[in-house]
């Protein structure tokens, strides 16, 4: 690098602050690949000998700002350059973008709320008959437009939410499936960019992070799985057994699969073995449906379901679409 106090500003410098490499802001801001790349305009790069004009340098720096507010991070005060007066070397230009670079998963704040979803997410007949043993199986997949589009939902700070819950009530299993499927809280799996936990909205997630739950025996917690973890084998994320006797031995397992590089399918199973006091029943009910769209779970019925909150737009340019959530129960 040439590019110090008092010397020429040549393209080759400009060019590695902007281009898709390691030391370059389009890594992190434009294409990148891998668990770097948000899809925002490519910042163009200059030819070789050509002059790095005002207009070069205002379109680094205030994409290199935009990076900072994006990922919270704080990064020196400067000013873009403006067409007619002198450049002035820029201090800590590489400085910067390393530290975005190492801060690109995080995001100051996250979209709304995604409920919308094809098909069932509720068990709406009754499951099991007396004491045998029974399971619901809830599969869902959440579809991206483009492998590129999933990776800038990721890389951006986008997370997919798991609720589990039921209400229905009449028989005897009824009471302690409700109370034990409120016990999950939410699951949520984030990209696990760079490997490490991303704050999003002021909310450390590791991976795999199970919030606003508490209580049963949580046996798996895969807290370092995220998306970039995934493989077409499914991985159990989360599970939890109940812990009141004698129906420790039910749990609420889900399992997550990179069925490819745009499907993420998500298998939540209820499980009973049949267990329960003499003279009782394990069979549950059914109940009324969580409907499309929506990110509460407003029916009674057994349910699984499956939201996802995209990265926000203050920062950035929707690159990531609409990603489709379909839903089946067996």
């Amino acid at each position: 690098m040439t590019y110090s106090l008092g010397g020429l500003i040549e393209a080759a410098d400009y060019n590695t602050f902007a281009g898709n490499t390691t030391a370059g802001l389009n890594r992190v801001w434009s294409t990148g690949s891998g668990d770097a790349g948000w899809g925002q305009t490519d910042i163009a790069t200059v030819s070789v000998a050509a002059t790095v004009t005002a207009t070069n340098w205002a379109t680094l720096v205030n994409n290199l700002a935009t990076t900072g507010t994006q990922t919270g991070t704080t990064l020196t005060s400067r000013t873009a350059p403006v067409t007619g007066n002198l450049i002035a070397i820029l201090a800590n230009v590489s400085t910067d973008i390393t530290s975005v670079t190492t801060n690109r998963g995080n995001a100051v704040s996250s979209g709304t709320e995604y409920g919308v979803f094809s098909g069932t997410t509720s068990k709406t007949t009754g499951t099991g008959s007396g004491q045998a043993a029974w399971t619901i199986t809830f599969t869902h997949t959440v579809t991206f437009p483009s492998a590129d589009q999933a990776r800038y939902f990721w890389n951006a700070g986008g997370i997919v939410r798991l609720k589990y819950g039921k209400s229905s009530t009449g028989t005897d299993a009824d009471a302690d499936w409700n109370t034990f499927s409120g016990l999950c809280g939410t699951i949520n799996l984030t990209g696990r960019v760079a490997g490490a936990a991303q704050t999003i909205a002021a909310q450390s997630y590791t991976g795999t992070t199970r919030l606003s739950g508490t209580g049963g025996t949580q046996t798996t917690l895969t807290t370092t799985t995220g998306w970039y973890n995934l493989t077409g084998s499914a991985t159990t994320i989360f599970q939890l057994n109940d812990t009141v006797s004698p129906y420790s031995t039910n749990f609420i397992r889900t399992q997550a699969t990179a069925t490819s590089s745009t499907v993420l399918t998500l298998s939540t199973v209820w499980s009973d073995d049949g267990t329960g006091t003499v003279g009782a029943t394990a069979n549950i009910t059914g109940g009324t449906a969580t409907a499309s769209p929506s990110t509460t779970i407003s029916g009674t019925a057994p349910t699984t379901l499956v939201t996802y909150i995209p990265p926000s737009t203050t920062s950035l340019t929707n690159s990531w679409g609409t990603p489709a959530i379909a839903a089946s129960v067996a």
